[in-house]
């Protein structure tokens, strides 16, 4: 399968809970009606990620489909473009930006909507390779990070390669999407040594200085 990820900043003036709930509602509706989607699941920032300043995103739309033509055959329909038009009555389109990506399981486990998941936005070194890039993240940092004991689940999202044709850039090269059960185990992961090893790699391959994230939690709309 094949999934979309589509980063979310709420309309100019539209208060938090007033975009809470127009997406898992109205919005979810719409999209729930759009056919071959396999799975739909939207990830909002929590509340804490509001304490201090706006988080960089106030969530993720995740959506997975069997294959890049069934892709294509969901965004011809007319459910699809209902639903793209919802968005603008709640999102931010200027701030409004997907990739498609694979999936790459580096620790499978059952999860629930209880949990909190990073997601972090990902961006390679500058003029690096994007196919060493990928090979890097997934088959040495990837087993890397899998040594954090507090992790449940860990799933790389990598940009397909089609992002890159005739030297285009995607906004993002990935995000690394990391399941805790909550909020303090994932600050007692950042207290290991586990935790250090997998930040000093980092830079080896990532522009640490454009590294961001969220921390979300789940809603499951489909699947």
């Amino acid at each position: 399968m094949i999934k979309v990820i589509t980063v979310l900043r709420r309309k100019p003036g539209m208060n938090l809970a007033a975009f809470t709930e127009y997406w898992r509602t109205t919005h979810a509706e719409a999209v729930k009606r759009v056919p071959k989607i396999r799975r739909y699941v939207q990830s909002q920032t929590i509340a804490s990620g509001y304490r201090t300043r706006e988080p960089v995103y106030d969530g993720i739309a995740e959506i997975w489909y069997e294959d890049i033509g069934a892709m294509r055959g969901a965004a011809a329909t007319l459910e699809a473009a209902t639903a793209l038009k919802d968005d603008d009555n709640f999102i931010d389109m200027k701030s409004f930006a997907s990739i498609i990506t694979d999936e790459v399981v580096q620790r499978e486990a059952e999860t629930d909507p209880s949990m909190v998941k990073l997601n972090e936005f990902v961006i390679r070194k500058p003029d690096s390779d994007p196919a060493a890039f990928h090979k890097y993240w997934t088959e040495v940092h990837g087993p890397l990070g899998t040594t954090i004991k507090q992790m449940r689940r860990y799933v790389q999202s990598h940009v397909r390669p089609s992002a890159y044709r005739d030297g285009r850039n995607p906004f993002i090269d990935g995000v690394a999407q990391v399941w805790f059960d909550d909020t303090n185990a994932m600050r007692e992961s950042a207290k290991t040594t586990e935790y250090a090893a997998v930040r000093a790699d980092e830079p080896n391959f990532i522009d640490v200085s454009r590294l961001s994230f969220i921390i979300t939690q789940e809603r499951i709309i489909i699947g």
